[in-house]
């Protein structure tokens, strides 16, 4: 009996994926495309990506998208969401520019409690570039730019981007999450959902941080490096809620 395909979700176009065998991309597409639809906000749903393996996102999801430079994903969302409140704008960002070049403007529009949704892929390196060193790269990780490894005496320590944010009032949803395995895809899914329901609810600023394979960069298979995620990734970048005062938040508006 021949097997049926599962139904292209409304808002992902028609079009071939330029990412690597393998690679998380895809899927966190699927996954974000599935959410915008399910809650009916397609049309009024603004998505920002800036340089990176994701520069191409317009090709694959058919709702309203621009382009930001490298690092401003967050301010040209912040300036989008300002100009159009009525609008559900979202981020997608890999974590060298999440992490790096766009830290001022991710650590700040969090602290603002901007009301929009940061979607953070974390592979913990350059991807689109060559596979150079990440400010999410793993102490010991060898990299293009790092070939005997990462050094925390000359590079630094992994940057641990949901755990940043926490300390800052505005940040009220930040959750990491993978797509290495069935379940892990299933709780990224209800991340995103939940991220989305923050910013409908004009509740304050949201991230999902999720955990991709890059297994053309990493130098494994697409299976070795799912579970790479699991034996050595997510040990440094736990997953799981990392904040939640939604609720908290909820009062205080509602008390203002």
């Amino acid at each position: 009996m021949k097997k049926r395909r599962p139904a292209r979700p409304p808002t992902m176009k028609e079009a071939t994926y330029h990412y690597c065998p393998g690679c998380g991309h895809s899927v966190i597409h699927r996954l974000a495309s599935e959410v915008i639809d399910e809650l009916g906000i397609a049309d009024r749903a603004i998505g920002v990506p800036p340089a990176g393996c994701a520069v191409l996102a317009y090709n694959y999801f058919d709702v309203d998208m621009t382009e930001a430079p490298h690092g401003r994903a967050v301010a040209v969302a912040t300036g989008i969401k300002r100009s159009l409140p009525d609008s559900i704008v979202f981020s997608y960002q890999g974590d060298g520019d999440l992490a790096a070049i766009g830290t001022a403007e991710l650590v700040h529009a969090a602290n603002r409690g901007e009301c929009i949704t940061v979607i953070g892929v974390n592979n913990a390196v350059y991807g689109m570039t060559g596979g150079q060193m990440a400010p999410t790269s793993l102490l010991g990780m060898k990299t293009t730019t790092s070939p005997f490894g990462r050094d925390s005496k000359r590079d630094g320590y992994p940057i641990k981007v949901c755990e940043l944010l926490a300390s800052l009032e505005g940040a009220v949803y930040l959750e990491r999450c993978a797509v290495n395995s069935v379940k892990s895809i299933r709780r990224t899914k209800k991340a995103l959902r939940e991220a989305f329901l923050t910013q409908m609810n004009g509740t304050g600023f949201s991230l999902v941080e999720v955990l991709s394979p890059c297994p053309t960069n990493w130098k494994l298979s697409p299976a070795a490096s799912w579970k790479w995620i699991d034996d050595v990734m997510s040990k440094h970048f736990p997953i799981g809620i990392i904040k939640d005062t939604r609720k908290d938040k909820e009062k205080e508006n509602n008390a203002g």
